[in-house]
């Protein structure tokens, strides 16, 4: 989970004047969709992670195996945490969107 995820950031109001103007006739949907990109939330930005994903980049396997080890880990007390790992992950993804926020 991303902190700071942009669905958290409310929708547009009902009453917002992109919303409320109906498409004239014969502007149709091109009408639409030029007042939906104007609306800054309605903008989506990918992380690394979703783009690394979509372009094939990661391993989209899944080793069930490894469930099984974990789940068997997990269950007998075994399971060791990494506190470090957890850590570094959280102060990447702080420096992102600290990055994100600046530009």
């Amino acid at each position: 989970m991303k902190i700071g995820h942009p669905a958290d950031k409310p929708a547009a109001a009902a009453g917002a004047p992109a919303a409320a103007e109906p498409a004239k006739a014969g502007q149709g949907q091109a009408a639409a969709a030029t007042a939906a990109a104007a609306d800054p939330s309605a903008t989506v930005a990918l992380s690394s992670t979703a783009a690394t994903l979509l372009s094939g980049g990661a391993s989209g396997e899944f080793d069930a195996e490894k469930v099984a080890r974990m789940s068997a880990a997990i269950a007998s007390g075994d399971f060791k945490i990494n506190a470090e790992a957890i850590a570094d992950k959280l102060i990447a993804n702080a420096q992102e969107l600290l990055v994100k926020v600046k530009t």
